[in-house]
């Protein structure tokens, strides 16, 4: 008799899923695998504490498995983490290798030339160069020649002679205290996200080599002053050593800072490179005496930075202020830095210059690519223009309006080599800053702790115990080493490209390969404005075409356009 047709099975879900043939491991083998450290734990605990009774010396492994086993009955009894309570002390071991993981992938895995954010290869040269040890290198570049973004300077076949490497630029030459600057200075970082000792091994090698030391917004603290260096205070929003008791500028205490002889510029931070349009908040927990007394702010209270200025809210308000501190300081050169953001922002502030006339001495352009001691992630890595771009788009405006001859031009943005400063100032500026330089002359590791207080090398710490074994001494003669040697390399760079001043220095120096097969110099990979060209037509760029027009030196405010398109989202 036949047999009835039966329909086909579907395969089990274990074969599906693991193959034919194959087990599904099951909840109970599952689970075995996640306790099975635990429950280890446990038995050896046990085992040891039972020969303990005839071996002492079993005592210690009884110890020892006794606490692993309380830690993972800990971790079964929390509920704040569903990893611990799945793996109780195996989860350890994960959070153990994440927490050396940044070391071990600095250490031993990245390559010499990964910047993250700055390479081996970097790192070691400053080294070389603050220790006054030998910066050659053997046997040829590691650089990929042939790689999209390579860069390099062009040298003639008849060089220059220059026997001084101390290259100066005069800034404020209309003031009535002008400053002569070192074409290399130290950029903005506080007394607060730097320790003591920091500030004082800076202070000390600027005045050994001759070049300035940006305060930072956090205002001039005792140790700034105990080596006589020179200084650029820098003024934020939070208006620090210039504020009255509600938080607003005071030109009494401004006055009694700025006509200090150390001080020789003023700058107006605008915004940074690193967090532009974010403020900060010091926790009242850390707001010591001496950040009290350095910042004028009351103990037990957070000490606020405002994301915006109080003094002035429109371009030409900003230019009065410039004016009014040049004026109260005695006359320094007095300016303003500020990160690229919206280009109708800077378009308004110089349409202010335009038809005011009133100037500032200097603008310092700092880069998306800058550094700080803690900004949210978003803004470091997604927030402003980089210092390439920005930088460019100041020079070219004020070429434009035929200001940039009566205006100095600053850039900061992971500046390190002589190549570094050249490149920066074949596009536009009149002299550079660093910031991390100096802090791996003073002997940083990117350990990347500056915003936890552990930092192994006592350079961005408040905590005694580590920034009292920061000698300064030491690390002062390193930073005025790191200086020294680098100008040399930038003078002995200047002389192979024929060249005797790296204000000598143009977009047509420097070469970029755009693609496997094609290069290009500068000059000709960007819109170079011409003389007052901003005066007579609006340029074929795209970025003035989209905005000059309809920006505003009496409001920060958007073009109409602009607001019309942000308005039609809501």
């Amino acid at each position: 008799m036949p047999v009835p047709h039966e329909p086909a099975r579907a395969a089990p879900m274990e074969n599906r899923l693991y193959g034919q043939g194959a087990r599904w491991p099951g909840p109970t083998r599952s689970v075995m695998n996640r306790y099975l450290a635990y429950g280890l734990c446990i038995l050896l605990a046990l085992l040891s504490l039972a020969l303990s009774f005839h071996w002492p010396a079993w005592g210690w492994l009884a110890g020892l498995f006794g606490a692993l086993a309380l830690l993972g009955t800990w971790d079964l009894l929390q509920t704040r983490s569903t990893l611990r309570r799945n793996y109780p002390v195996l989860a350890h071991f994960r959070y153990g290798l994440e927490s050396v993981g940044p070391e071990i992938r600095q250490y031993f895995i990245e390559g010499d030339t990964a910047e993250v954010p700055f390479s081996r290869q970097q790192r070691s040269l400053v080294y070389q160069r603050a220790k006054g040890v030998m910066d050659v290198v053997p046997f040829g570049s590691q650089q990929d020649v042939y790689s999209v973004d390579y860069e390099w300077i062009n040298h003639s076949m008849a060089p220059t002679l220059v026997d001084s490497h101390d290259f100066r630029i005069t800034i404020g030459a209309n003031s009535t205290q002008p400053y002569s600057a070192s074409v290399f200075n130290i950029s903005a970082m506080s007394f607060g996200a730097l320790s003591a000792n920091a500030i004082r091994a800076l202070n000390e090698g600027a005045h050994r080599g001759g070049f300035y030391h940006d305060t930072g917004e956090g205002s001039i603290s005792p140790y700034h002053l105990e080596h006589g260096g020179d200084l650029v205070w820098e003024i934020g929003s939070g208006y620090f050593g210039c504020r009255d008791e509600q938080g607003r500028f005071s030109e009494e205490r401004f006055v009694q800072n700025a006509r200090l002889p150390s001080v020789k510029m003023i700058e107006i931070k605008l915004s940074q490179g690193a967090k532009p349009g974010h403020g900060g908040v010091l926790p009242a927990a850390k707001v010591s005496a001496e950040i009290a007394a350095t910042r004028g702010v009351p103990m037990g209270h957070d000490c606020v930075s405002p994301a915006r200025h109080s003094a002035f809210s429109t371009p030409v308000e900003l230019l009065q202020f410039v004016a009014r501190l040049r004026e109260l300081s005695g006359g320094k050169p007095t300016g303003f830095k500020l990160a690229i953001g919206h280009p109708w922002e800077w378009f308004g502030i110089a349409k202010a210059m335009q038809e005011t006339g009133l100037l500032p001495d200097f603008i310092v352009v700092d880069g998306a690519e800058g550094g700080t001691g803690a900004a949210p992630a978003e803004f470091i890595d997604h927030v402003g223009v980089p210092m390439h771009e920005a930088l460019l788009l100041v020079h070219n405006t004020l070429v434009g309006l035929k200001l940039r001859e009566r205006i100095r031009i600053g850039a900061a943005g992971k500046i390190i080599s002589a190549f570094d400063i050249a490149r920066t100032m074949a596009m536009g500026a009149d002299w550079c800053n660093s910031a991390r330089g100096f802090m791996f002359a003073l002997g940083c590791i990117q350990s990347q702790s500056c915003h936890n207080d552990r930092c192994p090398t006592g350079v961005a710490t408040q905590n005694p115990g580590r920034w009292k074994h920061l000698d300064v001494g030491d690390k002062s003669v390193r930073v005025q080493q790191f200086h020294d040697n680098t100008l040399k390399a930038l003078r002995d760079m200047l002389c192979a490209a024929g060249l005797e001043h790296p204000q000598q220095l143009g977009p047509e120096h420097i070469l970029r390969r755009v693609s496997p097969v094609e290069v290009r110099s500068l000059a000709t990979l960007y819109r170079l404005l011409e003389p007052g060209e901003l005066l007579d037509r609006i340029p074929a760029h795209a970025v003035f075409q989209q905005f000059w027009a309809e920006a505003r030196s009496d409001a920060f405010n958007p073009p109409a356009r602009v607001r019309a398109l942000q308005d039609s989202k809501c």
